[in-house]
């Protein structure tokens, strides 16, 4: 039997992954009183009709118990019952974001603000994340990109180093993105809004990649950062960061920026074992703007 325990901050996205592991073929429970977790699985091996893949949430709903999990836990390994550890991550920032969205009160704020929950939570939940297997920072993931990191992991059993990169293209003008781990700024290149044809395209466009790609400053820019970026995520994996967003920005975020980040994503997004997107932050606020 294949069982995995889903565990993580309240918000993080948890309830979203149990219903796409249950799509993957996992049978799920949620939410599962943790003097049961034992039980449970000890009924679902003795079963006739053994279950191939279980998946166990738990959360801080059981915040009272949470600290005879870590006994049972050990049990269960003691038994010599193999099982991994799903660990959902996000920013403080980004939970309070969901949490005002959705009107929600977090499970220990006990109706006082949400950030001193979040914090309590955070606290108690440290020895799993620290016993995680798999730690998924979701701050900056939509439920595709979470769909497909879990299928990476889970499906196609390939190896995973708890690490989601992020290139983001942006525009100095909009301001730097307040996320970023890595800023670069290619402001250095000529810019192809002053070459007539040019102004109305954006990097996705060939002829704006053509001109900025015909410089040899470019290549060299190019050449220095991946091995800077390629020498950085292990030791950034070593570090237990789970998240790099790596922002390149030059005027608008419209023209050099997008190139060089779509370029660096090519680059990268061969590397086995982390996550990647591309993201344009400002590529269209010119265009809304009437520029």
């Amino acid at each position: 039997m294949k069982l995995v325990i889903v565990t993580g901050m309240s918000g993080a996205g948890k309830g979203t992954a149990v219903k796409i592991m249950e799509d993957m073929g996992y049978y799920c429970v949620d939410n599962l009183p943790i003097p049961l977790v034992e039980k449970f699985v000890d009924f679902t091996l003795q079963s006739e009709d053994e279950l191939e893949k279980v998946a166990v949430s738990i959360d801080i709903r059981n915040s009272n118990a949470l600290s005879e999990l870590e006994g049972v836990l050990e049990r269960i390994r003691q038994k010599g019952i193999r099982f991994e550890i799903l660990f959902l991550e996000a920013d403080d920032s980004v939970l309070v974001k969901r949490y005002k969205e959705t009107r929600r009160s977090h499970p220990l704020a006990g109706g006082g603000r949400i950030d001193k929950g979040i914090g309590l939570e955070r606290k108690k939940l440290a020895f799993l994340k620290e016993q995680a297997d798999y730690i998924i920072d979701t701050s900056r993931l939509l439920q595709r990109e979470l769909k497909a990191e879990l299928e990476r992991i889970f499906v196609r059993d390939e190896d995973y180093r708890n690490l989601y990169i992020t290139v983001l293209s942006f525009g100095f003008k909009y301001g730097i993105p307040t996320d970023s781990d890595l800023v670069f700024d290619v402001r250095f290149l000529p810019n192809p809004y002053y070459v007539e044809g040019l102004r109305q395209k954006t990097g996705n466009d060939i002829e704006i990649q053509d001109f900025v790609m015909q410089y040899k400053e470019a290549h060299e820019f190019l050449d220095k950062l991946e091995d800077m970026i390629k020498f950085l995520i292990p030791n950034y994996v070593t570090e237990g960061k789970t998240q790099l967003v790596i922002s390149i920005g030059c005027t608008g975020g419209k023209h050099r920026s997008v190139t060089l980040a779509n370029e660096l994503y090519d680059r990268l997004k061969e590397c086995s074992g982390y996550g990647i997107k591309i993201e344009h932050r400002d590529i269209g606020k010119d265009a809304l703007r009437g520029k």
